[in-house]
């Protein structure tokens, strides 16, 4: 049986809204997951900015002016030298860092 030439159209018509059809949908997957990664990146924006300043806390913090005055008002002395403990913090292991 041979096609009359309003079935080729038909047919390419519907070839056409077909592959119409997955490129829209794609297009909309493609939007959604941008506005999902964008959202992402605002919030780890906030995240590392919510870091510093929990570190720029913790430094004044711990830091002698800081300590000081508070060890004097609970009658501490403060340690000599020699009676100071480092500690040493091993080198993060490239397979855990989470950052990349």
């Amino acid at each position: 049986m041979r096609l009359k030439g309003r079935y080729w159209v038909v047919l390419w018509l519907l070839l056409f809204l077909g592959t119409a059809g997955v490129v829209v949908t794609r297009q909309q997957a493609a939007l959604g997951l941008a506005d999902r990664l964008r959202r992402l990146r605002e919030a780890r924006g906030a995240l590392e900015a919510r870091r510093a300043e929990a570190e720029r806390r913790i430094r004044v913090g711990s830091s002698l002016a800081v300590i000081r005055p508070k060890a004097e008002r609970l009658g501490l002395k403060p340690a000599l030298e020699r009676q100071w403990e480092y500690l040493r913090v091993p080198p993060a292991d490239s397979s855990t860092d989470r950052r990349r």
